[in-house]
């Protein structure tokens, strides 16, 4: 399961939540959507509509405040969606890291989010902008097309 946001607080008195979603993927607050939370309690979203960066969402047998209070920072998670057009974090922890001759730069131990364009955190702490990613096969290689010089450390 990833995470995918959060409750953030109640909205009105209706039982209505704010959501702030960490990913980039609106439809996790579609209507049916089933989100879980740590302890495993499931959420069926209602309706959601987009409302100054974040959802306020209704979820199915949350009603009142009392109720959408008692939810105030429960984690959300959901299953990975089956995109072969897109690269997800998950997939890429772990993984190898090569240029595009073949040498290996390193292994990914992280993703760092950055206005510009989100870092690959290799083992020895070099950071490879993902916009220099020219390919990848998931859990197991990433191939990266970079600048001459970008990694040295002069």
């Amino acid at each position: 399961m990833l995470g995918v946001g959060a409750i953030v607080k109640p909205h009105g008195l209706g039982g209505d939540v704010i959501v702030k979603l960490t990913t980039n993927r609106d439809e996790r607050v579609d209507p049916g959507v089933v989100l879980t939370a740590e302890d495993g309690r499931t959420f069926r979203v209602v309706r959601s509509s987009f409302h100054r960066g974040r959802f306020i969402v209704t979820f199915e047998g949350v009603s009142g405040i009392d109720e959408a209070e008692a939810l105030r920072g429960t984690q959300l998670f959901a299953p990975p969606l089956e995109d072969p057009d897109e690269l997800w974090v998950h997939e890429l922890i772990g993984a190898r890291v090569e240029d595009t001759s073949g040498t290996v730069l390193g292994t990914v131990d992280g993703v760092q989010a950055n206005p510009a364009s989100d870092l690959l955190v290799l083992d020895g702490g070099a950071l490879i902008p993902l916009r220099f990613v020219v390919g990848s096969e998931p859990g197991v290689r990433v191939t990266v097309d970079i600048p001459d010089g970008l990694l040295d450390l002069g």
